[in-house]
């Protein structure tokens, strides 16, 4: 590792700047140093003025006769570089795609760096660095989306789960992803969480809460529900050998089938369940009228009070074993009655429409009332009634169920923090452009995911390691990328070899953060 030490001339009181880099000799069996001088510090400015041997051999390279010279944008490659040798990615990838991982990696490259259309992978090719080298023509990234096979993409993601995955929590949930194509078995409409009126194809993720990192993906048709996409998640999962997985999450996910199927393949879950299940109000009845004691008083580490108990409790029929986790808030007792009304709603349109969803069958026979008249047609009103109780005794509550985590302070933790998902997906829509997919055909499609999961790895990456930084912490992932954008390569022919334009300080700061290296 690399490290920066300064030399004082007595005679001048000049202060010269060294990188100094520590090696082991294998000949001589003992530890050595290497430096390399970087230039003279500045005393007023306290910045390090670079040596001149950059513009020496420039001005040896113009005076020689028949010398050419190219420069190509080498900041924003040598930042990716870095991350690709940290987390391993580039090695996986050559194993799955022996042919194409420095193609595949140049795109995600470009992805990470500029967005948009992949048509525009080819200019920038051309000005930029990247691993495939080569201008990278717009019929060779067709090619290349249609080429990239189910087994490959599966085999990759297979691999990287195993990587990343480790004793992990995993945050799942699914987003949608609007598409122009008309062509395309898997295109539909649906619930589309960006309101547009277009086709579309729901995008499930997996995300690890303390690698930071996406770690699973799967493609799925625009017009399947939520819930029912999660047994087929985990059979697939375990069908590529995933091992034991820790689940977090959201209320969305929540039925009985889905619990059975995690229990059944001895997964570990936490995951937010709804008030209004038979089973959780009767524990609630327990605890409403005792809950609110100074024995049950918890502060949360985002100043937040709330009374917690926790209950042991025996899952289905096969008395698999699980805690309950009751969380009451009085303040948030009207907001989220709102949101029980909003459900309300939502499951009245559903028997309206004809489209029943069989998982709310409980809440369709507690809280409607379904009339059907000769004249009138299909008729659907509220049962006040019960409306009114849930909302007098059961609102303020979140309930978190868990065959895992035993306390409720961490339950909470674990699932407060599965916004990291939300984030994911906020990152793959808006910084790597894909709120529309503009791929028309299957495979084509699927080509294209599988990119833009690469480079969510990357920006999740880039995200984590300026977070903690005072002066990076400001900049998006777009921002680093071009305040990179100057360092520049430039290369002459012949002898003269090539250099690097010098740096910026913000450029050194990012180069400190992520542990760049310019070569000599």
């Amino acid at each position: 590792m690399a490290s920066i030490t300064h030399h004082r001339d007595k005679k001048t009181g000049a202060i010269y700047v060294y990188s100094v880099e520590s090696y082991w000799d294998k000949e001589k069996k003992a530890p050595r140093n290497r430096q390399t001088y970087l230039g003279r510090l500045d005393p007023e400015t306290g910045e390090v003025i670079p040596s001149k041997k950059k513009g020496k051999v420039a001005e040896r390279a113009a005076a020689a006769p028949g010398v050419t010279v190219s420069s190509r944008v080498a900041g924003p490659s040598l930042l990716l570089d870095v991350l690709t040798r940290s987390c391993g990615i580039g090695k996986l990838l050559k194993k799955c795609f022996p042919a194409d991982h420095e193609l595949i990696l140049s795109l995600v490259h470009y992805i990470v760096h500029r967005g948009g259309a992949l048509s525009g992978a080819e200019p920038w090719s051309a000005a930029c660095l990247h691993p495939f080298g080569d201008v990278i023509a717009s019929q060779r990234v067709s090619e290349l989306l249609r080429r990239l096979s189910a087994d490959e993409r599966e085999r990759f993601l297979s691999l990287w789960l195993e990587h990343v995955q480790e004793d992990d929590w995993l945050c799942y949930d699914i987003t949608s992803v609007s598409s122009y194509s008309r062509h395309n078995e898997y295109t539909h409409f649906g619930y589309n969480r960006d309101g547009e009126s277009l086709e579309q194809v729901n995008l499930a993720m997996l995300f690890g809460q303390n690698s930071g990192l996406p770690a699973h993906y799967r493609r799925l048709p625009g017009n399947i529900s939520d819930v029912s996409t999660l047994r087929t998640t985990v059979k697939s999962l375990d069908f590529l050998g995933a091992g034991t997985l820790h689940l977090v999450l959201d209320r969305g996910f929540y039925s009985v089938a889905n619990l059975d199927a995690l229990f059944s393949r001895r997964h570990k879950f936490t995951i937010a369940v709804p008030a209004g299940r038979k089973w959780v109000e009767e524990i609630l009845d327990k605890h409403c009228d005792s809950i609110a004691s100074p024995a049950n008083y918890l502060v949360t580490a985002g100043d937040e009070a709330l009374y917690v108990t926790t209950e042991f409790h025996r899952w289905g029929k096969n008395n698999h074993r699980s805690w309950l986790h009751v969380f009451y808030n009085a303040e948030r007792a009207a907001g989220a009655f709102d949101r029980f009304t909003r459900e309300l709603i939502g499951y009245r349109d559903e028997l309206l429409s004809g489209n029943p969803v069989e998982d709310h069958e409980e809440f369709y026979q507690r809280y409607l009332v379904v009339r059907e008249t000769p004249k009138r047609g299909l008729r659907v009103d509220f049962n006040e009634d019960e409306v009114q109780r849930r909302r007098k005794k059961y609102s303020g509550f979140l309930c978190i169920l868990s065959n895992k985590v035993k306390t409720a302070e961490e339950a909470l933790d674990i699932y407060r923090n599965k916004d990291v998902v939300e984030n994911c997906f906020d990152d793959l829509k808006n910084h790597l452009d894909m709120k529309r997919l503009r791929v028309h055909t299957a495979p084509a499609m699927d080509g294209r995911l599988f990119l833009q999961f690469l480079a969510l790895v990357y920006v999740s990456m880039i995200r984590a390691a300026t977070r903690p930084d005072e002066k990076l912490r400001h900049l998006t992932v777009r921002e680093v990328m071009e305040e990179m954008e100057t360092l520049v390569r430039i290369k002459y022919s012949k002898r003269y070899g090539e250099v690097l334009t010098e740096t910026t300080p913000i450029q050194r700061r990012i180069m400190d953060v992520f542990g760049i290296e310019l070569p000599a």
